[in-house]
């Protein structure tokens, strides 16, 4: 079981490491991708058995990308999960937002999981079976809830979400199936940049149980969907 998981040096993805190593046998590797790596070094005294591979990239960086893709090769031949957690928020109001800040957004939710996947391809291809899963956004969700400020991270979250019904169908005959998680509130320091004032029910120790879980059986079952996953009604 090889394991990619972008995003891994806080919030959701670091409880995602975490766990995942919990449950990794002797074999296994946990790629873990961020650029700030000083909590995921933490982790390394409890990987007794060296499944932890940390990679400091910046997935918006092409160079940064192949570095990756070349560390990955040089520790095994395939990769059974890719797991598309970056991201990048923008809390501004639409009127306000330059260029700039939009383009960095942008790269982070949608062109950097596209092209990583892209260029993962033949390690997903190496394995029996691959799963993709995209860490989307309730806000992506046509009839959802929308809120004022966030018109960039949700339509970029709403272009991976598209992402990920269009690369089901042109993978649909080989062995890579992808699927999104469009997630609700979670307690992160994105939530909390988001809506300061807001606390939400769910903490990022307890949604990892259940992207782990769905990472590793949803793909028997199903493709191409966009689950949400909230306490909540759109």
């Amino acid at each position: 079981m090889n394991i990619l998981i972008t995003g891994a040096g806080k919030g959701i993805g670091f409880y995602l490491v975490k766990k995942m190593l919990s449950l990794a046998k002797p074999n296994d590797k946990i790629f873990a991708v961020s650029r700030n790596i000083s909590n995921i070094q933490e982790l390394k005294n409890e990987d007794s058995h060296n499944n932890l591979v940390i990679i400091k990239a910046d997935i918006t960086n092409q160079d940064h990308i192949n570095t990756i893709i070349q560390t990955i090769s040089s520790y095994c031949n395939g990769l059974n999960f890719l797991i598309n957690n970056a991201a990048q928020l923008l809390n501004k109001s639409f009127l306000q937002i330059e260029f700039e800040e939009m383009d960095r957004v942008m790269k982070t939710n949608f062109y950097a999981p596209f092209m990583l996947t892209q260029k993962l391809f033949k390690l997903l291809s190496n394995t029996e079976s691959s799963h993709i899963v995209n860490i989307s956004s309730m806000g992506a969700i046509q009839g959802a809830a929308k809120f004022p400020g966030l018109s960039v991270y949700s339509s970029s979250k709403a272009a991976l979400a598209c992402l990920t019904e269009c690369l089901a169908e042109e993978f649909k005959d080989t062995n890579i199936k992808v699927n999104a998680l469009c997630l609700g509130a979670v307690n992160t320091e994105m939530l909390r940049e988001a809506f300061p004032q807001y606390t939400a029910q769910i903490n990022p120790e307890e949604i990892v149980e259940f992207i782990s879980d769905f990472a590793f059986n949803a793909a028997k079952v199903m493709n191409g969907k966009l689950i949400q996953v909230a306490l909540s009604t759109p």
